[in-house]
């Protein structure tokens, strides 16, 4: 009996599906389904559903499901996932990471695993009281604790005595001396744990409902897979799940060299494939302002894509936002954007999720308002509830990843619906955002379309040329360079070396630009807008 490998791949915009012969290597069918936040079961049950139906494949038939996702790395680019607090342990350096509380204290290790200084058990006391109603989890590193974790086990001890929240401790996810990338490592095991949760549990769900009963393996950041057992507490290691995936990919019958770029709706992610080899980080992987220990794929990952949001600049230019929502074409019920959308404070709409419990809309303002009057824009959200300004942004900001709203706004793919370049969505709505956004800046609706197109080709240009960058300038030097080609007094154009191998729902509509802007050449394999799931379904193949 023929044997098939399932491939499932999970961004914040699609589910892709891929079923492969084991034996030949063929990709026998392909399956692309709307990602589901609020649910992603859904989305993942219909992208299996759709597969198995399409290529007339019973359950038993399945040899292997792998998985990769984009949503750790979406919800580290974004600023979401849980609430950490960090506590640092030591004489260091006061560094700071993006989590609520950074707190230092006395306490760590010596090089060679003696106490430096006794651990400062009353100042911990002492500030989780106040941490205990403004964090999901807890993040704890010490100086030297991968030498003596002793004091990182007293700390969690001592935590879970007081607050029976997740504790994540540095020296069970990274074995390397530099405190900054523990601490960070640490604080992203924390941060992706309860996204990574309900991901695994939305596939086991998901096969469930399909009579799947297969061996189920997580591709990680370093194109090795796990069992799902072990990622629940390693929940960093998949922040270049996806990116791991597209490596795979792009090495299977493309260029022996070349730069593989797979644009999604929410991010997009560089690799560099030398000798038919993807290249690893094995010191750890970067991610936004996240420097980790992760192995990983070496590759570069920001936000923009296919439903980035479009701001109006006051200088009259067009800019995309590292934030995903919801394109106007895929909102339903939407109401008309000439009622609502403008190119300042009301640049998005605020829309309720359905089938949300009393007690919980009683609770917030926010959600009440919404349950009683429907989608709202954000000065009357302000104007009705009081709460405003960066406060309320928090608060839609924290709404939004616990998938108790959807913020819906004008994105890149509006504009292409605009231009009469895609037809799957209602472009009769982002024809209308566009109208409205074209006004504010003084230009015609196409016009103002295309700057859009302009500006998501420029900003995927500028993350090539970021990632190609480090290879050049160490760390962080080439940013004030590349972040300022074109300015007053001159500008700067760059011609690749290499050629680009095109990955994505979205790579074909705005790599050819990016190509030309480039100087160089870009190539699209054969179902490469599902070419994660492919990566993913290759690499449980190998692991077999």
């Amino acid at each position: 009996m023929t044997m098939y490998c399932v491939g499932i791949d999970t961004g914040g915009t699609y589910t892709d599906a891929a079923l492969i012969d084991t034996l030949s290597g063929r990709v026998v069918a392909s399956n692309k389904e709307r990602t589901t936040p609020h649910d992603l079961s859904i989305g993942v049950g219909k992208a299996l559903g759709g597969l198995l139906q399409q290529a007339a494949v019973q359950p038993a038939e399945i040899a292997r499901l792998a998985v990769s996702t984009t949503l750790a790395t979406n919800a580290v680019v974004e600023g979401r996932g849980a609430r950490v607090g960090l506590f640092v342990l030591g004489y260091v350096r006061h560094f700071k990471l993006p989590v609520v509380a950074n707190i230092f204290l006395k306490g760590g290790h010596t090089i060679t695993g003696a106490e430096d200084e006794p651990l400062d058990i009353e100042g911990l006391v002492d500030m989780l009281p106040v941490l205990a109603n403004e964090v999901d989890c807890y993040a704890v590193c010490g100086a030297m604790s991968m030498k003596n974790p002793t004091h990182e086990l007293v700390v969690r001890e001592a935590i879970s005595l007081i607050d029976p929240k997740p504790v994540f401790c540095s020296h069970l996810v990274s074995s390397h001396p530099g405190i900054l990338e523990r601490s960070a490592t640490a604080c992203l095991h924390a941060r992706l744990m309860p996204l990574m949760t309900d991901f695994l549990a939305s596939i086991g769900r998901s096969m469930l409902a399909v009579g799947l009963d297969c061996p189920v393996t997580m591709i990680c950041g370093n194109g090795k897979g796990a069992d799902l057992d072990q990622i629940i507490d390693q929940a960093a290691t998949t922040m270049a799940s996806g990116p791991a995936a597209t490596a795979r990919f792009g090495a299977q019958g493309g260029p022996a060299t070349a730069l593989v770029v797979d644009v999604g709706g929410t991010t997009t992610d560089v690799c560099l494939i030398k000798n038919g080899i993807p290249l690893l980080n094995h010191d750890g992987c970067t991610i936004g302002e996240w420097q980790t220990h992760v192995e990983a794929v070496d590759m570069y990952t920001s936000g923009a894509g296919g439903d980035s949001h479009v701001a109006c600049r006051p200088d009259g230019q067009v800019s995309l936002k590292t934030s995903r929502v919801q394109p106007l074409a895929m909102t339903p019920g939407l109401p008309d954007p000439s009622q609502w959308l403008d190119g300042e404070t009301d640049s998005y709409l605020v829309l309720p999720v359905a089938g949300l419990e009393g007690a919980l809309l009683q609770d917030d303002p926010i959600l009440r308002f919404l349950d009683q009057q429907g989608p709202t824009p954000p000065s009357k959200l302000a104007e009705q509830t009081g709460i405003s300004g960066i406060t309320l942004e928090k608060q839609l900001e924290r709404l939004s990843y616990l998938q108790q709203i959807v913020v819906a706004g004008f994105t890149p793919t509006d504009a292409l619906h605009s231009l009469g370049i895609l037809h799957f969505g209602d472009g009769a709505a982002s024809r209308a955002g566009a109208m409205v956004l074209a006004q504010h800046l003084y230009l015609s609706m196409e016009a103002f379309c295309q700057n859009v197109v302009a500006a998501t080709e420029a900003a995927i240009e500028t993350i090539i040329l970021t990632y190609l960058g480090r290879t050049v300038w160490q760390g962080k030097q080439s940013a004030p360079f590349l972040n300022h080609l074109d300015n007053e007094l001159f500008s700067v154009h760059f011609a690749l070396k290499l050629p680009i191998v095109g990955i994505g729902a979205a790579a074909r509509f705005f790599l050819p630009g990016v190509a030309r802007r480039l100087g160089t050449t870009v190539s699209f394999p054969e179902h490469c807008e599902v070419g994660n799931a492919i990566g993913a379904a290759l690499i449980g193949m190998d692991l077999q």
